[in-house]
């Protein structure tokens, strides 16, 4: 078992189960603004870079110049419906509970109003520190974010790791210089994560108690 002072999980696919609702904000907004609404898969596949992708990807190429206002409508379908359907995936309560005497911060490409919310209806209590994507450190694979969270919390970055479903986690981690535990289970394509060599693998997140000490 590998030892650690602090686990850092990102949020979308690692945490938590919350594609329904981002999906259904992003249609409820594009119905609003009278423009074709997006297939489930194809708003899922635009998710892990932050709303400003998510959303530019969304309207269309022919419709950037409305950003500004799609970003103002999906801003209150998406705080007004963030805990319809997400929640933790089964057996992320277990894990938080299991590490209680390590530290664990959230390092996420989503907006920090968002991430509060969620953690807020979810289970803040459980981590020390949070970074969104708008709290001027970069967007993951930059290792803005997750230098700023070892730092703030006083962790050897050998101490850390960094657990996530996407290549942005991976790369991420490899870039900040800290370990990395992919999961299967999230959203990301496993091909390409594999490809980015993370450290570990796992298929549940119950898998990462036999991981870590």
């Amino acid at each position: 078992m590998y030892p650690v002072d602090l686990l850092i999980f990102d949020l979308d696919g690692t945490l938590i189960e919350s594609k329904w609702d981002i999906a259904a904000a992003v249609n409820l907004t594009l119905h609003e603004l009278g423009l074709p609404a997006r297939s489930q898969e194809e708003i899922f596949s635009y998710v892990g870079d932050g709303v400003k992708r998510l959303l530019r990807l969304s309207v269309g190429e022919e419709n950037q110049s409305r950003y500004d206002e799609t970003l103002r409508v999906f801003r209150g379908h998406y705080l007004s419906h963030c805990l319809d359907r997400t929640k933790f995936y089964p057996g992320i309560e277990r894990v938080l509970n299991h590490f209680s005497d390590k530290l664990k911060a959230v390092a996420t490409n989503k907006s920090l109003e968002y991430t509060t919310k969620i953690l807020q209806g979810l289970g803040a209590h459980h981590f020390a520190y949070t970074m969104g994507g708008d709290n001027g450190y970069g967007l993951k694979p930059d290792p803005g974010m997750l230098l700023k969270i070892v730092e703030e919390l006083k962790v050897e970055k050998d101490r850390a790791v960094l657990i996530g479903d996407s290549t942005n986690d991976i790369s991420g981690g490899h870039n900040a210089g800290i370990k990395v535990c992919a999961v299967g289970y999230g959203m990301g394509n496993r091909q390409k994560m594999a490809a980015c060599k993370p450290d570990w693998f796992v298929e549940k997140p119950e898998e990462l108690i036999g991981l870590f000490k």
